[in-house]
């Protein structure tokens, strides 16, 4: 596997932390939580630089419905993602402070929030998307199988790898309610409530679930419509 490939891999594990880690807000504590989103920020501009074949083909070729997908997602994670940073630095209490703006401040507080767990949303179902690919890449680092030996250990390894995801989807659908997740993309809340006596690792697990979950329906969605292509 080429260095750019593993860079790749290595910002996308690294973009997966650090959402998490906002996900858990006042967990992490604030401050913290100002420096994580400005490193997620990085990230993601390192990303769309790895990335950037992807984005000088958009206006050729033909857009079957997998690709019109793709590029929704894209569209809106870029919104999510830049109004998220826009709205971050307005209520910056520590990065930028200096460029805090005092008044109107609630409503902002309300997009943030909005932007964060759709962005949440979204970033899972475009991992879900690609991946096929991702196990690709994964498949190449660890290096490949040959032979009729292998096939056996094979099939069985991708059972084992689909009953994993169901269960993993299965628990985050538990996840989702418990976490009352579908209440803030709703907005049936303006405020995000943490349970400070739990310890942290469980709040990890249920949202590591719950991103599963929608890995898994967009791992699925994308095999759907491939076959429309």
């Amino acid at each position: 596997m080429n260095r750019q490939r593993v860079l790749k891999i290595i910002v996308d594990i690294a973009m997966t932390a650090a959402l998490l880690l906002l996900m858990a807000f006042e967990l992490v504590g604030r401050q913290a939580h100002e420096w994580i989103g400005i490193a997620m920020f990085v990230l993601f501009v390192v990303h769309h630089i790895l990335n950037r074949k992807w984005t000088g083909h958009l206006l050729r070729g033909k857009y079957p419905p997998i690709r019109i997908l793709q590029m929704i997602l894209a569209v809106l994670i870029l919104i999510c993602m830049m109004s998220s940073m826009v709205s971050g630095i307005v209520l910056s209490e520590y990065v930028f402070e200096a460029f805090s703006i005092r008044g109107g401040q609630s409503w902002v507080r309300i997009l943030h929030m909005l932007e964060a767990y759709w962005g949440f949303v979204l970033m899972s179902l475009h991992v879900g998307i690609h991946w096929n690919m991702m196990l690709g890449m994964a498949g190449k680092a660890a290096g490949k199988r040959s032979g009729k030996d292998a096939a056996r250990p094979k099939a069985c390894g991708t059972w084992i790898i689909r009953l994993a995801g169901v269960l993993i989807a299965g628990y985050g659908i538990y996840a989702f309610g418990k976490r009352q997740i579908g209440m803030y993309l709703l907005l049936e809340s303006e405020f995000v409530f943490f349970n400070f006596e739990e310890p942290r690792v469980y709040f990890f697990i249920d949202y590591l679930a719950v991103m599963g979950l929608f890995i898994w329906i967009g791992h699925y969605a994308a095999k759907l419509l491939r076959r429309f292509s």
